[in-house]
């Protein structure tokens, strides 16, 4: 058997391609949407790709499936309740694919979504005991996936809730201790809120350490799962319905372009957002006016996502080097409309000197001081609940998280100063930035976020 895991940080998406090395035949489970890995791989390894499984309509990225049928001819396949624009392949419980003595097996747990599956892997087809079991988004290392992201129309979060009960308590924990277990997602997805870093499991380990397989009443178990759950990111529903959808093909191969600086000002002018993914400090030193902040070190693609519209056209400036990397973690979510880079982002500054801008950061310190100042600023949190709750908060911050700062912007006063923060400075960059593309003025954020604050407040050593 061949067996690989294909894990991309950014998304902390897992995708797997598992095949017969005896018949060359193989299956592309969930794949995200540049598809060079999985094609090279197979290659390499004498394998034809014959089909794609997604485990359910994925909402934080857009899939692969498209692409790797129209480079394979591969069928594309899902659960019974999956419905599309293109033609697919509908996969009902037990159902067995043999691609020579490797077998897969689909075992129907819906409750993320109503569609949801996940995949039985038997190393041989007589095997009493698979090999390892792909959960998809239904049980993950330490979690498993929420049932409120409103990804399926129709359906409630208390339906799916249910649902999920039944896939996890019942049929996954049904599973032999010993079998493997091979999630979608691993820490930081917003999928779930308690996703280890680790990357595979088993029945058995999930059973003794899982919060959400210790035995419990289906009311037990949703009031579980469904509290303390992050605003879901802004595209979610957006790459939840575009997975449904015959849509545009993501092509390597046209390589987003280098701009010029006329034609980077021009587009700028007519209306295109600046994305700076550069470092917050770089950032602060000097940007574009109007640019909005989302560093290419961290959670790019879901924070862009968050923060920018799929719709947009947008302009990219980089790190030297990383323009391409950046423009293709935007397609990842769908994101298609980046019109070009600035090859040279330092040497576009100093010709558009007059249009750039530091950006304030402050000290816990220097915080402390104008809060108990006669016109203290206005502080806003943009951390998760989950993470209030963890660590403390400072006692008259507004809490608006990132997820829902799109949306909720207008609650902010636009006439008094405004000193944003989150865990460590880079989320309140982001945040900041915003804010200032949608017409604040007043703006700051915390240098080394609420660790900084926490710190401050201790007495200092003898």
């Amino acid at each position: 058997m061949f067996f690989t895991q294909y894990y991309l940080d950014c998304l902390s998406q897992a995708s797997y391609m598992i095949a017969d090395e005896n018949t060359g035949q193989a299956v592309v489970v969930d794949p995200r949407r540049d598809v060079s890995e999985y094609l090279a791989d197979a290659a390499a390894h004498g394998l034809t790709v014959v089909g794609v499984i997604n485990t359910h309509f994925h909402a934080d990225f857009v899939a692969g499936h498209l692409e790797m049928a129209d480079e394979t001819g591969a069928w594309i396949g899902y659960g019974r309740r999956a419905e599309t624009e293109y033609p697919i392949r509908l996969l009902a419980e037990n159902e067995r694919i043999l691609l020579g003595d490797v077998t897969l097996q689909i075992m129907e747990t819906p409750g993320h979504t109503p569609e949801s599956i996940s995949v039985l892997v038997y190393e041989h087809a007589d095997d009493t005991v698979p090999y390892g079991v792909l959960t998809g988004d239904a049980l993950f290392i330490g979690d498993v996936g929420r049932p409120d992201l409103l990804a399926s129309v129709g359906v409630t979060a208390e339906e799916l809730g249910v649902m999920l009960h039944d896939s996890v308590q019942n049929k996954l924990m049904g599973l032999p201790d010993a079998v493997r277990v091979f999630p979608a997602h691993g820490a930081g997805s917003a999928c779930g809120k308690n996703l280890s870093t680790e990357k595979q499991s088993t029945i058995g380990e999930q059973r003794a350490t899982n919060y959400a397989c210790a035995p419990m009443d289906r009311e037990e178990f949703v009031a579980l799962v469904t509290a303390g759950q992050a605003a879901a990111p802004g595209y979610f529903a957006y790459d939840a319905e575009l997975n449904r959808k015959d849509r545009a093909r993501y092509d390597a191969s046209a390589a987003p372009r280098p701009l010029t600086l006329a034609e980077f000002t021009e587009l700028r002018t007519a209306g295109a957002v600046v994305v700076d993914a550069r470092d917050p400090q770089e950032f602060a030193a000097g940007h574009l006016r109007g640019a909005v902040n989302i560093p290419a070190d961290g959670r790019f693609a879901e924070q862009a996502g968050t923060v920018l519209d799929p719709a947009g056209e947008l302009l990219v400036m980089a790190p030297q080097n990383r323009e391409e990397e950046v423009v293709t973690r935007l397609a990842r979510i769908g994101f298609d409309h980046a019109a070009g880079y600035l090859r040279n982002p330092e040497d576009a500054l100093e010709a558009l000197a007059a249009d750039v801008t530091p950006a304030s950061r402050v000290t816990a310190a220097h915080l402390r001081t104008v809060l108990a100042g006669d016109n203290p600023p206005v502080v806003v949190d943009v951390r998760t609940c989950g993470e209030r709750e963890a660590n403390g908060f400072i006692e008259t911050a507004l809490h608006i998280p990132l997820s829902e700062l799109p949306a909720r912007s207008g609650e902010l006063p636009a006439d008094q100063p405004l000193v944003l923060h989150c865990a460590g400075g880079h989320r309140s960059s982001i945040a900041a930035s915003l804010l200032r593309h949608r017409g604040f003025t007043d703006i700051s954020d915390i240098l080394g976020g609420y660790a900084a604050w926490a710190l401050s407040a201790e007495p200092a050593n003898a």
